[in-house]
């Protein structure tokens, strides 16, 4: 029997072109409420991009996207982007205190943001009240991680898009964002789409998953696809290329 879930993104014949490449071919699926749905596939594959379509940054050449069975060219751009948002491998962060860090969504809206508050967001991803007055550029990889998904949260995303947030830590901060990321979807139900290059990352962490090769979507499904699986290509990749 089939379990339903309800589908917060949906691709529908997904193409996406340059003037010099095709980058997506006819990607269709959908993505679930309040699950984690990792891609994973080699370098060029178009994860990243089917990414940046999900909040607007890139718009398909042909197909459609949809946020909540709603055409994502029928929202306002900085709305969609407060309700999907997004975390990057880099961990972007502003010279300036942790709280100044935080206070950025406040900020672009003219707005102040309650320390209170900021204390709040903080405790949320593990790190206590005494990192607000931190400089941001003192902190580890992983704490600057932490920051910038406290950042993101301000806005109260519903979708959390996630692009190899992990890549660049030790194992140490990795099994710690691991484990920030799932309680923080097991808490709050946020939907997440998580690229990452490691199949073991994808084990752990992932309710479904996109397996995508040459800018097309060879598979998804529930994770389990990953190592029960006959198509060779599949296969060969998960059994062969651990990093990519």
């Amino acid at each position: 029997m089939t379990q339903f879930h309800e589908t917060v993104i949906k691709f529908e014949n997904v193409c996406y072109e340059t003037e010099q490449l095709s980058i997506l071919n006819n990607v269709s699926g959908e993505f679930y409420k309040g699950k984690i749905t990792t891609l994973v596939g080699p370098s060029g594959a178009g994860k990243t991009t089917l990414l940046k379509l999900c909040n607007g940054l890139y718009s398909p050449t042909s197909g459609e996207v949809y946020i909540q069975n709603k055409p994502i060219n029928s929202y306002e751009p900085t709305t969609l982007r407060r309700n999907v948002g997004i975390v990057l491998q880099s961990a972007p962060i502003l010279k300036g205190t942790v709280y100044e860090n935080l206070a950025l969504p406040y900020t672009l809206q003219n707005k102040k943001f309650p320390k209170t508050e900021a204390i709040k967001f903080l405790n949320n991803v593990g790190l206590d009240e005494s990192f607000l007055h931190r400089h941001a550029e003192d902190l580890s990889g992983g704490q600057r991680q932490k920051v910038s998904i406290a950042r993101t949260f301000i806005n109260h995303p519903e979708v959390l898009l996630l692009d190899e947030i992990t890549s660049a830590l030790d194992p140490s901060s990795v099994n710690d964002i691991e484990q920030l990321i799932l309680k923080i979807n097991q808490k709050y139900q946020v939907t997440m789409i998580w690229i990452t290059h490691n199949i073991e990352q994808a084990k752990r962490v992932g309710d479904y998953t996109w397996v995508m090769m040459n800018g097309q979507l060879l598979e998804s499904g529930e994770t389990n696809i990953l190592w029960n699986n006959s198509n060779k290509y599949i296969q060969n990749f998960v059994s062969g290329v651990q990093e990519v």
